[in-house]
């Protein structure tokens, strides 16, 4: 499990791809002080297993699975990303909980800078809209933030300077594809009170 609140921002030091699935080389020295082989680590929101590790870099196997359904697979050798190890029992709870579980993907449409923070507008994915709410949380590539702005096929999220320099969405372009994962409260919601709802025993 995952808060959202991105400890570092690490960089892509290698890629190798091996036909179905991609090993991936993170250079994040501050992350891997207590990094052990095994652990989970959310990469942009992916919740990543540490397989290898030097000093400053560790390796994690990327499957089909989380390509398919994340913008890891257009990652490069450079590339900057959002790095969170996973939350331990006594972390305060800053962001909300996330899972590490991408449901998609979208692209940043706009940015509209003001005096003391920047106003990022995201696509918003048919199949996510009934998730997202204004003023409620979502994670956009490993970031909880809060959802200030909603419309039709787009979300609006207001950043301070505080999250800019700490995260990637600083150097973000207009175009770039980033993660969503919504918050998983609202799926079990649906899922327990929804038109397909059941009872105990399987009964409506």
């Amino acid at each position: 499990m995952f808060t959202g609140l991105v400890e570092e921002i690490g960089t892509v030091a290698s890629l190798e791809r091996q036909g179905d699935a991609i090993r991936l080389g993170i250079a994040a020295p501050k992350i891997l002080d207590d990094a052990a082989l095994g652990d989970s680590i959310a990469i942009n929101g992916v919740c990543l297993t540490v397989a290898e590790r030097t000093a400053d870099v560790f390796i994690a196997d990327v499957m089909q699975e989380s390509l398919n359904r994340s913008a890891l697979g257009e990652l490069r050798v450079g590339s900057q990303v959002n790095v969170e190890r996973a939350l331990l029992p006594t972390t305060r709870l800053g962001g909300h909980i996330m899972q590490g579980h991408v449901d998609g993907t979208a692209k940043l449409i706009s940015r509209t800078p003001s005096e003391n923070w920047e106003v990022l507008r995201f696509e918003l994915p048919a199949g996510l809209a009934r998730y997202v709410v204004e003023k409620g949380s979502i994670a956009v590539s490993g970031t909880s933030l809060t959802v200030s702005n909603i419309g039709a096929d787009w979300f609006e999220v207001s950043l301070i300077p505080t999250t800019l320099r700490d995260t990637i969405f600083g150097q973000l372009e207009v175009g770039a594809a980033v993660n969503l994962e919504v918050d998983v409260l609202a799926k079990y919601v649906e899922k327990m009170f929804g038109p397909n709802a059941s009872g105990a025993n399987g009964k409506g």
